[in-house]
C-alpha cells in the first residue's frame, strides 16, 4: 500500500544534559523546591523539549530528518544528549 505523502507527523525531542555533565540549573531548582517543601524530590536535571511538525515523507525518512535535526542543530553533542518520538 503506498504511502500517503501528504499525512504529518510530529515530532517530539528531548535534550538534556549528559549525566556525566554537572547541572547547575537543576540544582538551583532543586534547591528551591525543597525550600518550598517538595522534600520528596531526590534530584532535578532541566532541558530542552522541542515539537516540529513534518509532512510530506514517509516514516522512515521523517526518524532520518529527526535525528540529523537533533544531533546537528537541536544538541551540543559534547555536552548533551536527545531522544525523540515521532507521532502520526
Amino acid at each position: 500500500m503506498p504511502y500517503n505523502l501528504n499525512n504529518s507527523m510530529k515530532a517530539y525531542v528531548y535534550v538534556s544534559l549528559k549525566k556525566s555533565v554537572l547541572d547547575p540549573q537543576g540544582k538551583t531548582i532543586h534547591g528551591a523546591l525543597a525550600k518550598m517543601g517538595f522534600h520528596g524530590v531526590a534530584d532535578v536535571r532541566q532541558g530542552k523539549y522541542f515539537e516540529i511538525d513534518l509532512t510530506g515523507m514517509a516514516r522512515a525518512e521523517a526518524e532520518a530528518e529527526v535525528q540529523r535535526l537533533a544531533r546537528e542543530v537541536l544538541t551540543n553533542t559534547v555536552i548533551e544528549e536527545y531522544r525523540y518520538t515521532l507521532e502520526e
